[in-house]
């Protein structure tokens, strides 16, 4: 017996797709990660660069030493010559990790491509830095640039929780005990008006120091005017803003070279000394 003939559903089958070349957008995708490369800077003589290469031996040395627990150390660059100093500065890079400290005198901090290693520019200032941050950051962080006005701050119909998470955040804040006390609010997760994080930027003010640490996306990291207490914003590669949170700590891990990172540092820096040499 014959069967009923049924022509093919329309939009499926070859040549029923515009080609992929033509009018298919993709999305962008994913870009940025940032990894170690060495550098090997262009040498002719080393004669007149000992105090520079002297120098990086003794950066070496202290991320060993800062890495078993020792406190941090600094190095003046401002008494090198030209092109030393050049050398130091073609050498250390830039790393992950960029930080503003505002106060008189004003201060940039940019860590270098080895974890832990930093540069210091300001008005009399120009050092390097072994440290899981500097401590000037650390010291500068909660100078209130603009001050807290906590329930002071003006409240407008569209805060609704904004002044439960503050009287959880300065309540921690108040109780911080050290390092092992870190506390944690993830905006992300909880239900708020986009006036409640106006409200809170309001009422917590702002510090003096700011963050970014740049890896696989950025993290951005703003100290407020309430000691101990963090913003921290983690964006993707595209500047969308996945994860929002407020921390209680002395300054976010997020930001901080581990002591794993000083002694990769350390054997880095010396590798680097002996392919100049």
């Amino acid at each position: 017996m014959a069967q009923n003939f049924h022509l093919p559903p329309s939009g499926f089958g070859p040549g029923s797709q515009p080609d992929e070349g033509e009018g298919f957008d993709w999305l962008p995708l994913p870009s940025g990660m940032r990894t170690y490369d060495m550098h090997l800077p262009d040498i002719a003589e080393t004669g007149p660069l000992a105090p520079a290469l002297t120098l990086l031996g003794q950066i070496a040395a202290a991320c060993d030493r800062v890495a078993a627990g020792g406190a941090a150390e600094a190095f003046d660059l401002a008494g090198l010559d030209t092109p030393n100093r050049a050398l130091i500065a073609e050498t250390l890079g830039q790393g992950e990790v960029s930080v503003r400290a505002r106060g008189v005198p004003a201060v940039a901090m940019q860590e270098s491509v080895f974890a832990g290693v930093w540069v210091l520019n300001g008005a009399g200032i120009d050092r390097a830095e072994v440290a899981p941050m500097p401590p000037l950051a650390l010291a500068r962080a909660f100078q209130p640039q603009r001050p807290a006005r906590l329930l002071q701050a003006p409240r407008g119909p569209g805060v609704v929780n904004a002044p439960a998470i503050l009287a959880e955040l300065t309540d921690k804040a108040a109780a911080w005990r050290g390092p092992a006390d870190l506390h944690v609010v993830n905006l992300t997760l909880l239900p708020h008006t986009e006036e409640d994080l106006l409200w809170l930027a309001e009422a917590l003010g702002e510090g003096a120091v700011t963050l970014l640490s740049r890896g696989y996306g950025n993290c951005r990291i703003t100290a407020t005017a309430v000691p101990q207490l963090w913003r921290v914003q983690f964006f993707n590669s595209m500047e969308v803003l996945i994860l929002d949170t407020f921390e209680v700590t002395a300054m976010p891990e997020v930001a901080l070279a581990a002591p794993e990172d000083l002694a990769d540092s350390a054997g880095r820096l010396r590798e680097v000394l002996e392919a100049i040499r």
